[in-house]
């Protein structure tokens, strides 16, 4: 199975070149962080034409992420349970293959404030809600993959 990751940076910018990418690669997964669209404009329809289903989160200018896959995405999750939080950052599926559940996990976490900001507090807490989550998942899921932009430059 192949699984690919890219921060495309706003998806109403790269759609062109996302679509022509996944029908040169033909990759089974691709997850898609940095969205910058609101959910309601995600264009799933066109990711369907080629063959991919779609589980997506976003929201106006900021984050937002999305999992694309050749196979039926099951038991899906968006965003991180019991965190509230606006901000669009996870998103996850199961896919069934011939090894087993596979649960795929996609984010988008950077971060580039001081580490005395507001943000980063914020940041930080997100990090343990995150890896509290995915420890769980693991209990539930051992095979699982984890993919997305961890950039954290707070220099």
């Amino acid at each position: 199975m192949k699984i690919a990751s890219w921060n495309v940076n706003s998806l109403t910018v790269r759609q062109p070149q996302v679509l022509q990418w996944l029908e040169q690669s033909q990759v089974d997964v691709l997850c898609l962080q940095e969205l910058k669209m609101e959910s309601h404009k995600f264009p799933h329809e066109a990711f369907a034409e080629i063959g991919y289903q779609a589980l997506w989160s976003g929201q106006k200018t900021y984050n937002g992420v999305a999992i694309l896959s050749k196979t039926p995405l099951l038991e899906t999750q968006v965003n991180l349970p019991l965190y509230s939080d606006e901000q669009q950052r996870l998103v996850a599926a199961t896919l069934e293959t011939a090894q087993g559940p596979l649960r795929v996990i996609d984010v988008y976490c950077p971060n580039g404030s001081s580490l005395d900001s507001d943000k980063f507090v914020y940041k930080m807490q997100w990090f343990e809600a995150l890896r509290a989550y995915i420890h769980e998942q693991l209990t539930i899921y051992p095979k699982l993959v984890l993919t997305g932009d961890f950039n954290i430059a707070p220099d």
